[in-house]
């Protein structure tokens, strides 16, 4: 598993009811994330998590979708997943914090 996505899945458990499911038979570095053993998102590789956040987190965050996407080109605007790249350090960070949002959504 790259450095960064490590470091992340780490980070990730650490949330109350944040698992990790790695898929052995990929590598690409597809895995899955789930809360409470309901998918919240996937790695598509070693560096893009596809994150369900929904619609709603997705507009308050103020996310883009990519427009270079190879995984999901053609995703619609209202998607209830956004991926989201890190490729340093600081940009944990703020995945973790979109992932704390996530889980404590009332609906969740």
């Amino acid at each position: 598993m790259a450095k960064l996505k490590s470091e992340l899945v780490k980070r990730l458990e650490m949330i109350p009811g944040v698992t990790h499911k790695p898929w052995p038979e990929r590598d690409d570095g597809f895995s899955t994330v789930h809360f409470r053993g309901k998918e919240i998102g996937h790695f598509h590789n070693f560096n893009e998590l596809d994150l369900r956040l929904g619609k709603r987190l997705i507009q308050q965050q103020r996310l883009n979708y990519y427009p270079d996407s190879v995984t999901h080109p053609n995703r619609k605007a209202n998607s209830q997943f956004i991926e989201i790249r890190f490729n340093k350090s600081p940009d944990l960070d703020r995945i973790v914090g979109l992932v704390k949002l996530l889980v404590e959504e009332p609906s969740k």
